[in-house]
């Protein structure tokens, strides 16, 4: 919700998992935020951030790493490290 001032004033904002698309409740405390900086071609940070959500029951299944790989191989930030393999 915003205010008159167009500030956000909710206490808590629901996050989605970028895996599943589903919300992360406020119950959902095994889920995590990871936040990967961008960086320069020599390896300075620019500032910048590309962050993924993941829900408790993603990492439960032992899937957090791979999808981790494949969120980040579509954002352009890994090549040639996560493959679709049947």
């Amino acid at each position: 919700m915003e205010n008159d001032k167009g500030t956000l004033v909710d206490l808590y904002v629901p996050r989605k998992c970028s895996v599943t698309n589903r919300l992360i409740t406020s119950k959902d405390h095994a889920s995590v935020q990871i936040s990967i900086a961008d960086v320069d071609s020599e390896g300075k940070a620019l500032g910048t951030s590309t962050t993924f959500a993941i829900a408790g029951d993603v990492r439960s299944q032992g899937e957090s790493d791979d999808s981790i790989n494949k969120l980040a191989t579509r954002a352009g930030l890994l090549k040639n490290v996560w493959s679709y393999s049947k």
